[in-house]
C-alpha cells in the first residue's frame, strides 16, 4: 500500500460548553485538566444574543487540543467510555469524528471528583493523511486532491482497524 494513503490522527479536541453559567465553566475546566494534564483555553462569545443573556467577550466554554501519541492514548480511553461503539452519523463527509460522553466517570482512567459533580463533554477527532500540510503552509498553499481527501468510509475503516470500534445501527 502507498504510504501516503495511510490515515493518522491529526488532533483531538475536547470541549465543555457551559453557556453563561460560570460555575459550570470552572468545573469543566477542572475536568479537562484532570483528563489531559493541560490547562484548557476558554472560548468566548463573538455575538450578542440578548434572549440567551450572551454578550461579546463572555466566556461560555473551554477546550483542549491534543496531538501526537498522547492523542491516540486518550482516544482509546474515551472510546472505552462509549463501549467502543460509534454510529455512522458521528462521522462527517471529511472523515472527522465527533461524539459526546454523558458522564466523565464512564472514562476508565477517571474517578468521581466531588468538586466537579457529574458533567459530560464532547470529543472531536480530526484525521489526516501525509501531505495535508499543503493546504495550511505559508508559501504556495494548494488544495488537497479529491483522491487524497479522507472520506467517511476511510475514517470508518481506520477506526475499526486501529481502535476495534463497532459500528451501531442508527435509531
Amino acid at each position: 500500500m502507498n504510504p501516503m494513503k495511510n490515515i493518522r490522527i491529526e488532533k483531538i479536541t475536547l470541549n465543555v460548553g457551559a453557556g453563561k453559567d460560570q460555575k459550570m465553566l470552572e468545573k469543566g475546566s477542572i475536568l479537562l485538566k484532570n483528563i489531559t494534564g493541560i490547562e484548557p483555553v476558554k472560548t468566548v462569545t463573538k455575538k450578542r444574543i440578548p434572549t440567551w443573556g450572551l454578550r461579546p467577550g463572555l466566556p461560555i466554554g473551554c477546550k483542549i487540543t491534543i496531538r501526537g501519541k498522547k492523542a491516540e492514548d486518550i482516544l482509546a480511553d474515551l472510546l472505552k467510555a462509549n463501549e467502543n461503539k460509534l454510529t455512522e452519523k458521528q462521522f462527517d463527509s471529511s472523515g472527522n469524528i465527533a461524539f459526546g460522553i454523558r458522564e466523565y466517570i464512564d472514562v476508565p482512567s477517571l474517578e468521581y471528583d466531588p468538586k466537579i459533580g457529574i458533567i459530560g463533554f464532547e470529543v472531536c477527532v480530526t484525521l489526516k493523511r501525509p501531505g495535508f500540510r499543503v493546504k495550511r503552509r505559508f508559501l504556495k498553499k494548494r488544495k488537497v486532491g479529491k483522491n487524497h481527501v479522507v472520506k467517511k468510509e476511510d475514517a470508518i475503516g481506520f477506526m475499526k482497524s486501529k481502535f476495534s470500534v463497532n459500528m451501531e445501527e442508527e435509531e
